[in-house]
């Protein structure tokens, strides 16, 4: 006769592993959405950097004060979607999301002016390939990335009030080891942020909860990916 303990102990294991298999599957959709939104605000920036470079529409505000509006407002609405991102829906979420790489490429068509294109095309493909090495370490690794996180955002600090005492002091030498630091504290921001958007993942979220994670998830990283291919652009791009 079947001990009833051990068919109990059966049902709960195959029961423990469809939940496990239902959040895995639910998992690598939620991560493909994030990556799907990242890429398309990419390619969104790219197309418009170089629409604008191309027309001569950025270099026509580059001499007026249009100029520090189309530099700054990037910052301003990153940090106000940051903010709101819970009070809107899902689909304004994504709206905004759009805008703001829209407005990024913008602000970054003096790529297309200051650098030969063969430099950018080279070094977004450097960047295209330690952004999924560095991801996929985040994604996969088994340790926790926190400590690593809140070292590279004290970092992060670290290199915004440089950069602004550069502006004044106009060194290069500064400007070189602010390049190559950020570089490295973007890529530590990669595998972090990868690991933190995996962990808030939560399969009973409601739908509309869900698509607002994705998109934050993708603002995440796609500003990992911006910043780390501006800092390698710094030094390894060859001017006009």
């Amino acid at each position: 006769m079947a001990n009833p303990q051990n068919k109990q102990e059966t049902f709960s294991s195959t029961s423990a592993s469809q939940q496990a298999g239902v959040m895995d599957a639910g998992l690598r959709i939620y991560m493909s959405k994030v990556y799907n939104y990242m890429a398309i605000g990419l390619l969104l920036t790219a197309f418009t950097a170089y629409a604008a470079a191309a027309s001569g529409f950025y270099q026509s505000i580059a001499q007026t004060p249009l100029v520090y509006v189309v530099m700054f407002a990037p910052l301003g609405m990153v940090l106000w979607l940051s903010v709101r991102l819970n009070r809107m829906s899902a689909a304004r979420a994504q709206t905004m999301f759009w805008l703001f790489a829209a407005m990024m490429g913008l602000s970054l068509s003096y790529v297309f002016l200051v650098y030969t294109g063969a430099s950018v095309v080279q070094t977004f493909l450097v960047t295209s390939a330690s952004f999924g090495a560095l991801s996929l370490y985040g994604y996969t690794t088994k340790r926790d990335l926190s400590a690593m996180g809140s070292f590279m955002f004290m970092g992060l600090i670290g290199i915004i009030i440089a950069s602004i005492v550069n502006l004044f002091m106009q060194s290069s030498a500064l400007h070189f080891a602010i390049s190559a630091i950020g570089v490295l504290i973007f890529a530590g921001l990669t595998a972090y942020d990868t690991q933190h958007i995996k962990r808030i993942y939560y399969s009973g979220d409601t739908r509309e909860l869900a698509e607002k994670k994705a998109i934050m998830g993708a603002l995440r990283l796609y500003l990992d990916f911006i910043n780390m291919f501006i800092f390698l652009l710094q030094f390894m791009g060859n001017r006009n």
